[in-house]
């Protein structure tokens, strides 16, 4: 092998080695021992009371599933026709979502049924909520370990 194709094949097999060491600390990361996994919270401002949960469990990696998200003030009282947007992903691999995840259906008394989230493998996902209703905007955030 001539001088530059010896230097082009370490310079290959270097970036190679530092790609797979990234994807196998990327899967193997741990999430934080003080990671909240509370399904009900309040929003960043406080002026929702939050709460999630998967109509099935438990959740696994792969398939779709659908989550209720239900919306009260504060003091406990259905926040109704809110707008809901929805973000997330992957904090420990810098990715988002697999899916679109989308509100198809308000349930009444501030429930919301939210479809399309998919987890395509396991670790640390985040779930993210906009919410605006009643003139205010917050925002709420939810981390699931699979």
């Amino acid at each position: 092998m001539s001088g530059m194709r010896k230097t082009i094949f370490v310079v290959l097999a270097l970036v190679a080695m530092a790609a797979a060491i990234g994807v196998y600390m990327m899967i193997h990361m741990s999430p934080p021992d003080d990671l909240d996994l509370s399904r009900s919270k309040a929003t960043a401002n406080g002026l929702f009371q939050v709460t999630i949960a998967p109509e099935s469990e438990p959740l696994r990696q792969g398939p779709l599933h659908a989550w209720i998200l239900t919306v009260e003030t504060p003091d406990g009282v259905p926040v109704e026709a809110a707008e809901i947007a929805i973000d997330g992903g992957m904090p420990q691999h810098g990715h988002g979502l697999p899916t679109s995840p989308a509100v198809t259906g308000s349930l009444g008394d501030g429930r919301y049924r939210i479809e399309g989230v998919r987890f395509n493998m396991g670790g640390w996902w985040e779930l993210k909520f906009a919410i605006a209703a009643d003139g205010r905007m917050d925002e709420v955030d939810f981390n699931i370990v699979l």
